[in-house]
């Protein structure tokens, strides 16, 4: 039997992997950009079926005040010297034309901690790589930023410069080793030696539909470098219609037995632009040429769905189960969950308070770069329906507490409860390319106590709910468009939320449970 990894191997929003072998496990890691924990990992011993194993970053780093799609950029990660190191950058601003890009290692002996002392590098870029050398000398890559060009994106080629792992700095200076190709937009290196080369595998064309891998390689560490003569290595920007869309951001590894793999982001967008479930991760198979260049092991240059698993595998491909539930009965928050720049604590997000509930105090509004009480998961899924219950009982127009579809604060869906005029309400704000408005209908409620469900097919979605003691579920809205939770660096979130903007933790909502339920797993709704 023939077995086949199925791509993305890792759905939903998990771009820019990073992916290693230490001795049999696989290990990749993702970013995270404004959602905490940071840097998610994943691991596997057959390169087919992948779990979720641990977050990294929780606090070694305050990302309040970040803008959006800022903050955790581009995890690296490697092994050496009988450690795990991880770089990444913190992006504290993005608006043009400056990028303040701070990198940063951390390294450990698990994959599960403790996790060193975040050691500061340099900002002259992002998407720091530390390539340990066979000799011994280790050199930290990054794209380099420069704000002078005359072009939309003003990443400028590839720099490294020698790090001393006993003085824990950089040490001489920085030495330009790529320019881009026409392409443009050079970033991400990865370096790696193979038969008397260094390798440098690249992503260059931008991260959305000219995305592309570009791979040079030198004889020496610091150049120069000549550019793979049949470059792309892998682009699908000009075959608009194939599944895996965006392909680029490339990482390498060999098996055991000696054969070749490379992890990559792309998207799959409804429609052909609609990326609601944000950048995913997939693996491709590839090979080495008879003059040493890298080449997709099924030909071409457009990345495949289906690729042939390792010559040592011999199964069983595990189902994939995005379902999940929290009943809010444990100690902690189940894993899954995730809040925006800053780590769940006692003091907004409480198990403790009320047994058997999860207590979420009023925080600031949806907008807020700060003090946002908001915990959500991964939408991994075209097709899925979220459940939950919420108890809440405001006392103001300025106090509100649902469920929430949520891109960033300036793309979202909001059912929510309020106040008005002394009663309980439920509303549906919506947040669109920037664009705020209230929706209708406004139902005015006899409890403070109901459960809530939003549900999505492909591009539409739908909100419920239902009070104590019906069976039936009331429609709030249906067949919204959903389209509009789409671009940027992240993906959708499905979150729960409380907010209080007339005096800070002034209220509180208490959720019962929350249920999600995936239901296409490799369903293609396209």
């Amino acid at each position: 039997m023939e077995w086949t990894i199925k791509n993305p191997i890792l759905p939903g929003f998990n771009p820019d992997p990073c992916m290693i072998r230490v001795e049999d496990t696989y290990y990749i890691a993702v970013s995270s950009f404004e959602w905490m924990p940071g840097i998610r990992i994943y691991t596997s011993t057959d390169l087919v079926n992948w779990e979720y194993r641990t977050d990294i970053l929780t606090d070694q780093v305050n990302l309040q005040g970040n803008g959006i799609n800022c903050s955790i950029w581009a995890p690296q990660l490697s092994y050496a010297d009988g450690q795990f190191h991880l770089l990444y950058t913190d992006v504290k601003s993005s608006v043009r034309p400056f990028k303040d890009t701070h990198n940063f290692l951390i390294s450990a002996p698990s994959i599960k901690g403790p996790w060193s002392e975040p050691i500061y590098l340099n900002s002259s870029g992002f998407d720091p790589s530390l390539f340990h050398d066979e000799n011994g000398r280790k050199w930290l890559s990054n794209a380099l930023w420069d704000y002078r060009m005359d072009t939309p994106n003003k990443s400028s080629g590839i720099v490294i410069q020698e790090y001393d792992s006993e003085k824990k700095a950089l040490i001489g200076n920085p030495v330009k080793i790529f320019d881009c190709t026409e392409l443009g937009k050079t970033e991400a290196p990865h370096l790696y030696q193979r038969g008397g080369y260094y390798y440098l595998v690249m992503a260059e064309g931008g991260t959305s539909s000219g995305h592309s891998v570009t791979i040079a390689r030198s004889r020496e560490v610091t150049g120069p470098y000549e550019v793979d003569p049949h470059y792309p290595m892998m682009t699908s920007s000009q075959n608009p219609e194939a599944a895996l869309q965006c392909a680029g951001h490339a990482s390498l590894v060999e098996t055991p037995e000696g054969e070749w793999y490379i992890a990559h982001l792309m998207s799959r967008p409804l429609k052909g632009q609609h990326a609601i479930l944000g950048r995913e991760t997939s693996l491709q198979k590839v090979e080495w040429d008879e003059e040493g260049w890298l080449r997709l092991a099924h030909g071409g240059v457009v990345p495949a769905v289906e690729v042939p698993a390792p010559k040592g595998f011999k199964g069983p491909v595990k189902e994939r189960n995005t379902d999940f539930r929290d009943d809010f009965d444990g100690p902690e928050l189940e894993k899954n969950w995730n809040s925006l720049r800053m780590m769940p604590d006692e003091s907004w997000c409480s198990l403790k308070e009320k047994p058997g509930k999860l207590r979420l105090y009023g925080g600031e509004s949806l907008h807020s770069f700060f003090r946002h009480h908001l915990v959500g998961i991964r939408q991994t899924d075209f097709s899925f329906r979220a459940e939950t219950s919420v108890s809440f009982a405001p006392t103001s127009y300025l106090q509100m507490a649902g469920l929430l579809l949520f891109l960033n604060p300036e793309n979202y869906l909001y059912a929510y409860l309020t106040d008005e005029d002394g009663q309980t309400v439920l509303r549906l704000m919506e947040a669109r390319n920037g664009e705020f408005q209230i929706l209708e209908p406004k139902v005015i409620l006899s409890s403070s106590e109901l459960e809530l469900a939003v549900s999505g097919e492909a591009e539409t979605g739908s909100f419920y709910y239902r009070l104590p003691g019906e069976t039936d579920w009331n429609v709030l809205a249906e067949n919204f468009d959903l389209t509009f939770l789409s671009g940027g660096f992240t993906g959708n979130f499905i979150a729960l939320a409380c907010h209080d903007m007339n005096q800070y933790r002034g209220c509180h909502a208490d959720f019962d449970f929350f249920s999600y339920k995936g239901n296409d797993n490799r369903k293609n709704l396209d």
